[in-house]
Parts: structure tokens; C-alpha cells; sequence
């Protein structure tokens, strides 16, 4: 981030606030996104985990347990049809892809494209201008003297 972002002139507080709210929405679509992510590794783990185990238990002698196993378990669906790679192909391409594109294009219209407008203008009212620790961008950060290293 080279600039503070700044509300474009006409702008009102109450668009400002709607578009952080829809910016809040898709934080929480990114954040679930994250998990059907988590989910995906998850479940492929185990299942390499599951082999691993069934490949154990037949040079453990438990063929039977074993073949019972890689063919109930191994490779199987995780919902009718699907293993996860598809769940979340889906999920970004039926919904993902369009709530973001939608949620870009409104921040584009209603606020000149400015990223988190609603968070920076209440970082800027709730900073105390040139005390450390509440600098408005990292350009503002002084070296430490050496009197407060410690």
C-alpha cells in the first residue's frame, strides 16, 4: 500500500458504511473458503493416511481387513459423486467467483475502488497523531533511540 486510502469526494458516511459491510461479508465468504480449503487437505491427508494404514495391516497379516478398507474407504465420495477438489471447484466457481467480482465492482462504483475506506477513516479517528504505535502508515514509524530498546 503506497497511499492512505481517501474518500472520494460526495461520498457519503452511509455509503462508506454499506460498502465496509459488504466488505465484512466477503471477509467471512474468504474466511469459510479458507476452511472448504482446510477441509479439502483434510480429507485428502487422511484418506493418504487411510491407504498407509491398509497397506499395514496387510503385511500385518489382515488381508481381508485390509482389501475391506482400500475398497469402502480409499478413493471413496466424500457426497454423492464428489471428492473434495470438486466441492471447491464448485464452490469458486458458482459462488466465490461471483460474490467477489459483484463485491469489486460495487467498492469500484461507490468508492473510486478505495480498499477498507470504512476501517481506514476509523483508524484515522481513533489514533493519537504522533504517538508511537499509532502512526498512520510505516513511513511515519522513527528509529527507536536507544533509551527505549530496553
Amino acid at each position: 500500500m503506497s497511499r492512505y486510502p481517501q474518500r472520494p469526494e460526495g461520498v457519503s458516511d452511509a455509503t462508506v458504511r454499506v460498502v465496509g459491510a459488504l466488505s465484512e461479508a466477503f471477509e467471512w465468504i474468504e474466511r469459510a473458503r479458507g476452511r472448504l480449503y482446510d477441509f479439502h487437505q483434510m480429507i485428502g491427508h487422511a484418506d493418504a493416511l487411510v491407504d498407509e494404514a491398509a497397506t499395514e495391516l496387510e503385511s500385518a497379516g489382515f488381508e481381508d481387513v485390509a482389501a475391506d478398507i482400500r475398497l469402502e474407504i480409499v478413493g471413496r465420495n466424500v457426497i454423492a459423486g464428489r471428492w473434495t477438489f470438486q466441492l471447491v471447484e464448485e464452490f469458486d466457481d458458482r459462488y466465490y467467483g461471483p460474490v467477489k467480482d459483484r463485491t469489486e465492482r460495487a467498492r469500484q462504483e461507490l468508492v473510486g475502488g478505495e480498499k477498507h475506506l470504512y476501517e481506514a477513516e476509523m483508524k484515522h479517528e481513533r489514533r493519537t497523531p504522533g504517538a508511537p504505535g499509532h502512526e498512520l502508515m510505516p513511513t511515519e514509524i522513527r528509529p527507536m533511540q536507544a533509551s527505549e530498546e530496553r
